[in-house]
């Protein structure tokens, strides 16, 4: 699979995915096992035609024909969401009840029941674990079977315990947005191209010991701010492509120079191979992107040479959940939804920085979602990146939940001009100055590999800078809520009170944030 940038959608995108509780799903007509599969094109024809009209693609809206052959295009599993049959509001307490709670257990146990009586009763083939682990997930409400029957699709419908059912791994064939605007373009913003490059020193500041503070900073405020506070004391989780072993930066030497007493830890979520033989496949990044996010937010103050992070004494904690940067595979969205429950379980992380999506949502990864944010995480989320062309389509997954904080990016200069690349809308929240103007150079960041800075533009980079603004934020006052340090940060952003319909509230201003004057 070809690996695109910094969340580079040629797609219409996804709309708002609220945390109002999503309708019930509905049976659909009769359905008799002799229907022919639906062929893969006609598939993507319609996700494409809905995208287009309504710049959404939702399975619950599908026929159960429709879902039936998508699952047997990917790998027949199917996933689905359960809950207890009165509970009215489920997804809203994800992450606050347990799903070994009784009443939790009682339904999902009642589906398992119900899918072994109706295979039986149907003489289909048994249905086998999706997981030899993990029937039925041990922190999130959702199982996932693998079976060929068609008419299971309608029963699990009629019942009051599910909430969703979606196929697992099947994937959209972006080809065909390619097609539909040949002029369009792929821009390489902030990808898995991450290598050292010739950044003119006017793109920089040289500050003491001899590290270099990126162009960017003194526009937010961030020079100005580490007087106060460096992010000393507070962990921020990424969720993104790893943490490349061959960045000292990011390694032996994060605890050097003026960065000391933290640490970093390196997880890895995502899983390559197939059912039984899928196996994680470590925390290292083998795309580039996770460790330009890193670098970003927590890369140490030293006398190295390379770029500096915005909260560069503050703790950072990797997990590889996806190999690039389009969460669209089933092992992708596997990933990144165990990712969020392992830092979600984790009290010393307060930050979740996630510069990663998909063309429409998943329910899967929106449970992960709700279950880190209903457990006090402050998660921020790109609002995308994509081509000139198709960037005015909207806020993407999962960037335009309520549970998130959607960031986006705008170019150097008065007035708001957001990045050639960049997405904006309604959900946007907070804006980063990330392009230069004339010359539309990006800021620095550590490379994959060696001293040198490198350069990462687009939705992803903004995202990292404000997940390291909030975190110079909680370090000065670490009593403080998630709500609190959020709108300590709206109330100290360029536009506040008043919130653009495109830009929230504009541009963020961190030594305002972290002092209360502004």
């Amino acid at each position: 699979m070809k690996y695109f940038s910094g969340l580079l959608f040629l797609a219409l995108i996804v709309q708002s995915c609220s945390q109002e509780e999503s309708p019930q799903v509905s049976p659909s007509s009769e359905l008799s096992q002799s229907q022919e599969v639906i062929p893969q094109t006609q598939i993507n024809e319609l996700i494409f035609k809905s995208l287009q009209e309504t710049g959404d693609f939702k399975w619950e809206e599908q026929s159960d024909l429709l879902i039936w052959s998508a699952m047997m295009h990917a790998d027949s599993i199917l996933t689905i969401g359960y809950k207890p049959s009165m509970e009215s509001q489920p997804n809203s307490r994800i992450g606050l009840e347990k799903v070994t709670d009784p009443q939790w257990q009682a339904a999902a146990q009642k589906i398992v029941q119900t899918i072994e009586e109706t295979l039986d009763r149907n003489q289909s083939p048994k249905y086998r674990l999706a997981d030899e682990n993990a029937l039925i997930h041990p922190d999130l409400p959702f199982l996932e079977v693998k079976f060929t029957d068609l008419s299971m699709i309608q029963t699990l419908r009629s019942m009051g315990e599910v909430r969703y059912i979606e196929p697992r791994s099947y994937e959209f064939d972006y080809a065909l947005l390619q097609e539909a605007d040949p002029d369009a373009r792929i821009l390489s913003d902030a990808g898995c191209e991450n290598s050292p490059g010739n950044v003119p020193s006017s793109d920089f500041t040289l500050i003491s010991p001899s590290a270099k503070s990126s162009w960017n900073y003194e526009d937010m405020g961030i020079d100005q701010a580490w007087a106060q506070s460096t992010g000393a004391g507070i962990t921020v989780g990424v969720i993104d492509t790893g943490l490349s072993p061959d960045q000292p930066m990011l390694n032996g030497l994060f605890n050097s120079g003026e960065s000391s007493g933290r640490q970093v830890l390196r997880f890895g979520t995502h899983k390559t191979g197939w059912w039984f033989w899928k196996r994680y496949d470590g925390p290292d990044d083998q795309c580039g992107h996770g460790t330009a996010m890193s670098g970003v937010i927590a890369s140490p103050r030293n006398t190295v040479g390379n770029a500096v992070g915005v909260a560069y004494n503050s703790n950072l904690i990797s997990v590889r959940g996806t190999s690039d940067v389009i969460v669209n595979s089933g092992n992708e969205k596997d990933g990144v939804a165990e990712a969020l429950v392992l830092l979600g379980n984790r009290s010393d992380v307060r930050i979740i920085s996630m510069s990663i999506g998909d063309v429409f949502s998943n329910s899967k990864v929106a449970d992960a979602v709700r279950y880190a944010y209903n457990r006090g995480k402050l998660i921020f989320a790109a609002a995308g990146t994509s081509t000139s062309f198709t960037n005015w389509v909207g806020v993407i997954f999962p960037a335009n939940m309520p549970e998130t904080v959607a960031v986006t990016g705008v170019k150097e200069g008065s007035g708001y001009q957001r990045c050639d690349t960049c997405h904006s809308g309604s959900q946007v929240e907070f804006t980063v100055v990330m392009e230069r103007s004339g010359s539309n150079n990006k800021p620095l960041t550590t490379a994959n590999f060696g001293n040198d800075p490198a350069t990462v533009g687009g939705s992803s980079v903004a995202t990292a800078t404000t997940s390291g603004i909030a975190a110079l934020v909680w370090s000065k006052n670490p009593n403080w809520t998630r709500n609190q340090v959020l709108q300590r940060m709206r109330e100290s952003s360029d536009l506040f009170p008043n919130k653009s319909s495109q830009y929230g509230y504009g541009n963020l201003n961190a030594a305002a944030a972290v002092s209360g004057v502004y």
